[in-house]
């Protein structure tokens, strides 16, 4: 089984949305990283020196091949990261090889069987 590494960055009150909708469409789990900072095309808002930006998380997922882009494509719609600037970005890489997943194995086998 061939896997890939859904990496999304988000804001974090977008971040269980985020993690139920990937659930919903077959990812078995995540890890995620708090307060996470990015910048744009659009500099940060600052007041008196202090940056106006809401706090991101780092969404990471390995999730089954045949399973990724599903999941990428509902995360976008859910977040509403091709709506507004600013609101996240979502991307998959791939995996060479990944060890202490046999637990996920034999719960996505069942899911995927027609599509390997």
């Amino acid at each position: 089984m061939r896997f890939k590494l859904i990496v999304v960055f988000v804001e974090d009150e977008k971040t269980d949305l985020v993690l139920k909708t990937a659930r919903e469409f077959g990812a078995t789990g995540a890890t995620v990283i708090t307060n996470a900072r990015g910048e744009g095309m659009q500099r940060p808002r600052t007041f008196l020196g202090l940056t106006l930006e809401t706090q991101r998380d780092v969404v990471l997922m390995l999730v089954e091949e045949h399973l990724s882009r599903i999941i990428l494509e509902a995360i976008a719609k859910a977040a509403h990261f091709d709506d507004s600037p600013g609101t996240g970005i979502a991307f998959q890489i791939d995996v060479e090889d990944a060890v202490g997943v046999r637990h996920q194995v034999e719960k996505l086998v069942p899911l995927i069987e027609e599509e390997i």
